[in-house]
């Protein structure tokens, strides 16, 4: 139904939104719980509750009416050993405690988090992200080079974190800056 009548709903009709995010979650629930009978080691979520800014609702919003499914859903690969990789476009700086809190183990997100300090915060997560596609379209090698650089001191003082170039390396960028 598009961005305009969600973000009308999620700031001026709480009572139907929490009615469609629960019939949504029906959907949702089956998903889980099917992936949770099987012999996966890993279920990536992706919910796109980030922009380049932040999330797309308020911290407390997701509170009310995202987090406590995510606890449900998440608890289902939780209990049967399977890891949660939770993705996000955006910036997650914002919204990374309230996810880890639900259960999630690892996070994927775009170039626009700050990395470095999400390392440090949570040193037993997996992080995955910080390279951007664009540095490599900019065919900058030194640029390239500085932004690898920058992943692999990361990844040296962070054991868990991941080189990825969170806005993924599209058809168009030039191979040899990859």
């Amino acid at each position: 139904f598009g961005w305009e009548i969600f973000l009308e709903l999620a700031g001026a009709h709480k009572a139907e939104m929490k009615r469609l995010l629960a019939d949504f979650a029906c959907l949702s629930r089956k998903v889980f719980q099917a992936a949770a009978l099987t012999d996966i080691n890993y279920f990536v979520c992706h919910d796109d509750i980030c922009m380049a800014r932040g999330p797309v609702c308020s911290p407390a919003w997701l509170r009310e009416f995202i987090y406590p499914y995510y606890e449900e859903f998440f608890g289902y690969m939780k209990e049967v050993g399977i890891i949660v990789i939770f993705m996000t476009d955006g910036n997650p700086d914002l919204i990374a405690d309230d996810v880890f809190a639900c259960g999630a183990d690892g996070l994927i997100s775009e170039p626009f988090g700050n990395y470095e300090a999400l390392a440090r915060r949570y040193p037993d997560k997996m992080l995955a992200g910080d390279g951007d596609n664009r540095v490599l379209m900019s065919r900058d090698r030194d640029a390239i080079e500085r932004m690898t650089r920058r992943m692999c001191e990361l990844g040296r003082r962070q054991p868990r974190y991941l080189m990825c170039i969170g806005n993924h390396i599209p058809w168009n960028v030039p191979p040899e800056a990859v």
